[in-house]
């Protein structure tokens, strides 16, 4: 049971792959919170009352009364065992395990990938140049292991929709957003997550003009 209003601090930009994940979880169980923004390039992340509640000084960051949690995963989770009535996660424990694996490897690989193909590119659309050789590797990648995991062409990673796929989704429309080859029944895996209200939501969200 909710010990307060739940408040979400996310970028002001609404760019934030990770902020977005907690925003569709949200959503998705159908809990009310207030948004806050933080301009980052203004570095209003490290300002003294932000840090008081957030240890890394990151979005996104929830509030839940005297509760502060950061990172989207952990947020995530939280919500799930806090909130189980909307699942956003499998059932069953094996899946449930492979589909953190994947938000867990989607947060900590492919960098190359986030370089030079930043979430500018989703948001905003904006064209980035061809992709250099190591990025090119770690596209190569990302599409075989998403191929592995969506053998059959499924319409997502675990039989019912979780997170993990608008995870994956993001990280596969940095390089479908900016024209980058990309296999086509991994475009339309991508697109369909894509329509998914939630996520709606937050891809129609007012951005400002950079």
């Amino acid at each position: 049971m909710s010990q307060g209003p739940l408040r979400l601090y996310v970028d002001s930009l609404f760019t934030s792959p990770y902020a977005m994940s907690v925003f569709v979880t949200l959503r998705e169980k159908g809990l009310a919170f207030d948004m806050v923004t933080l301009d980052l390039d203004a570095g209003h992340n490290q300002a003294e009352d932000f840090a008081q509640l957030s240890v890394t000084q990151r979005v996104p960051t929830l509030v839940e009364g005297d509760f502060a949690l950061s990172e989207s995963s952990a947020i995530s989770e939280y919500l799930e065992q806090a909130y189980p009535e909307t699942p956003v996660y499998p059932a069953d424990p094996k899946q449930r395990a492979r589909a953190r694996q994947v938000q867990a490897w989607l947060r900590s690989d492919l960098l190359p990938i986030r370089q030079e193909r930043s979430t500018l590119v989703v948001f905003y659309g904006q064209a980035m140049p061809p992709l250099s050789a190591p990025a090119e590797a770690a596209a190569r990648k990302l599409i075989d292991a998403a191929q592995v995991l969506l053998a059959g062409n499924p319409p997502y990673l675990f039989g019912e929709w979780s997170i993990a796929d608008v995870d994956l989704a993001v990280m596969l429309n940095r390089l479908i957003l900016n024209g980058d080859s990309v296999p086509a029944e991994l475009v339309d895996y991508a697109r369909r997550q894509w329509q998914r209200p939630s996520v709606q939501a937050w891809v129609n969200l007012p951005r400002p003009v950079l």
